[in-house]
């Protein structure tokens, strides 16, 4: 089973406030398949991986980040559902992009996920997941994906 670090969100991961999470690559990820949350994942000596829980990947899609921006009552939405209710959609991307290294308009994929086998996350709220895009704004890779 792969692994999948939750490093800055472990509070919100072990108390189930986070149903959502957003990352740089992951493309290959698909509805079933499951992971490993783990406090750290790289770095680790022989020994030392500290496992949160398994989880099963419900939906994915690939978004531009600044989508939360443009979209400001989805993206506050979305930031309740990463673990930040006291952030807004704009506050959340540019702490993303301060710890990722990268900029709002970054293309990241979306990984909306269940605990297995733990009470508190079982019921998603998977209503109006995301907006529409606009397909002009996607690149080549992404209309590969929504198709």
């Amino acid at each position: 089973m792969r692994n999948i670090s939750f490093a800055l969100t472990i509070r919100q991961f072990n108390d189930g406030t986070k149903d959502v999470t957003r990352r740089l690559g992951w493309r290959f990820l698909k509805p079933g398949d499951r992971l490993m949350g783990c406090e750290k994942c790289q770095g680790i000596k022989k020994g030392g991986l500290v496992r949160l829980g398994e989880i099963e990947v419900v939906h994915v899609s690939r978004q531009r980040l600044d989508m939360m921006v443009d979209h400001p009552k989805w993206g506050d939405e979305e930031a309740v559902r990463e673990g930040f209710p006291e952030m807004t959609g704009t506050e959340f991307v540019e702490m993303f992009c301060e710890n990722m290294g990268c900029k709002p308009d970054a293309v990241v994929t979306r990984i909306e996920f269940r605990r297995v086998g733990a009470g508190k996350n079982q019921v998603l709220r998977s209503k109006d997941r995301e907006p529409e895009t606009d397909r002009r704004s996607q690149t080549a890779d992404d209309r590969e994906l929504a198709n």
